[in-house]
């Protein structure tokens, strides 16, 4: 496969709970970094495997790279934050793992979520006068939180200094990971 955009000598850090990653939200993003020259690496709350999921079915396991205690976001050019219903849930529930998402809007890192996902960055205090999509479930808390919910395939939010891309499901997956390397592109390579 090849790909239009570049991202060659950048490292992006990919956050997912120990279970209950959408495995495809995981895997689909992570070869369209390597392909496009790109390092993914795999962090979590601990060093046991990833479990990925075929939405409720267990699927394969994925080695972690670090833990968020072990990084920091600017190793890295940019974040990935799969979905699935438990993935975020688990991490808006560790405070390092929030902390390690705030670090990224702080440091103007471009940050890309998809389905459940952006509840980690409403639990980081990142949502309020952004735009963006997700799982129609997390409309209301997105609202909540300060933000507008749009229900389109992808949004791409560079109202901050951090350009957020959000998509709501896998079907969204093209558009998704063609933004998110349009944005890492963007950054220094790291």
């Amino acid at each position: 496969m090849t790909t239009a955009t570049d991202i060659t000598g950048r490292t992006i850090a990919f956050l997912a709970a120990p279970e209950g990653t959408e495995q495809v939200e995981l895997t689909d993003p992570w070869d369209k970094v390597r392909a496009a020259g790109g390092r993914p690496q795999l962090i979590s709350t601990t060093d046991q495997p990833i479990q990925g999921f075929n939405h409720l079915d267990r699927a394969d396991t994925f080695p972690v790279d670090a833990t968020v205690d072990q990084v920091k976001a600017t190793d890295y050019a940019g974040l990935v934050l799969p979905g699935g219903v438990a993935n975020p849930d688990h991490l808006r529930t560790q405070p390092r793992a929030v902390e390690f998402v705030r670090a990224f809007f702080e440091a103007g890192l471009p940050v890309a979520a998809i389905c459940h996902a952006p509840w980690t960055i409403v639990e980081a205090g990142q949502v309020r006068g952004r735009t963006l999509t997700s799982y129609p479930s997390l409309r209301t808390d997105i609202i909540n939180a300060g933000g507008a919910w749009v229900d389109e395939r992808v949004v791409v939010d560079t109202s901050g200094p951090t350009t957020l891309v959000t998509s709501r499901t896998p079907a969204d997956l093209p558009a998704f990971t063609e933004a998110a390397l349009a944005a890492f592109a963007e950054t220094p390579t790291r």
